[in-house]
């Protein structure tokens, strides 16, 4: 797994140990990141949530395409030190905030980020909820941009957002969404 473009492009990423999670694809991710930058135009000083993080792979993809800065939420001790050897390796660490705890556990914003991304355990339904969840908490402006990555054959619904694009990439389902 590595970063696919920007800043750190080329550098490895390490991939938590075990199957607790599932980490996104170079190729869904350079998906995912072609689609946003053609609806955001860049990156430059954005504040960026990578929820259900794994890895942490799209939110350092973010920053090493100019993001000012990520918030990591993940659950899982594995992966975060995954999320936290990955940060350290890149010298991130004043760009990053890592949350060890549920993305429904988050509590409440501060201010809203720009992007937030979202890709929990396919089938589950968990995306949906943690949207609808954060939204409420104050995470999601009405510019926010949110991609929720999914099962190829899953959907998402979320009482006041609207689907902007989906897009099948192997046996991902990728979902960019906005508040109506």
């Amino acid at each position: 797994m590595r970063i696919v473009a920007g800043e750190w492009r080329g550098r490895k990423l390490m991939a938590p140990q075990g199957d607790a999670t599932r980490p996104t694809a170079d190729r869904t991710r350079e998906t995912l990141f072609s689609m946003l930058a053609s609806r955001l135009g860049a990156f430059e000083d954005l504040r960026v949530g990578d929820f259900f993080a794994g890895s942490g792979a799209l939110g350092l993809e973010a920053l090493s395409r100019g993001a000012a800065h990520c918030l990591f939420v993940e659950q899982d001790a594995g992966a975060i030190r995954a999320i936290r050897t990955n940060i350290a390796n890149l010298r991130a660490q004043s760009r990053c905030d890592v949350r060890a705890t549920s993305a429904l556990a988050v509590g409440p914003a501060n201010a809203p980020l720009d992007l937030v991304m979202m890709d929990p355990p396919y089938d589950t339904g968990a995306g949906a909820v943690a949207l609808d969840k954060l939204a409420r908490l104050g995470w999601i402006a009405p510019a926010t941009w949110v991609s929720i990555e999914t099962a190829r054959g899953e959907g998402i619904t979320v009482k006041g957002f609207t689907a902007d694009a989906t897009r099948d990439v192997g046996r991902a389902r990728l979902h960019l969404l906005r508040k109506e």
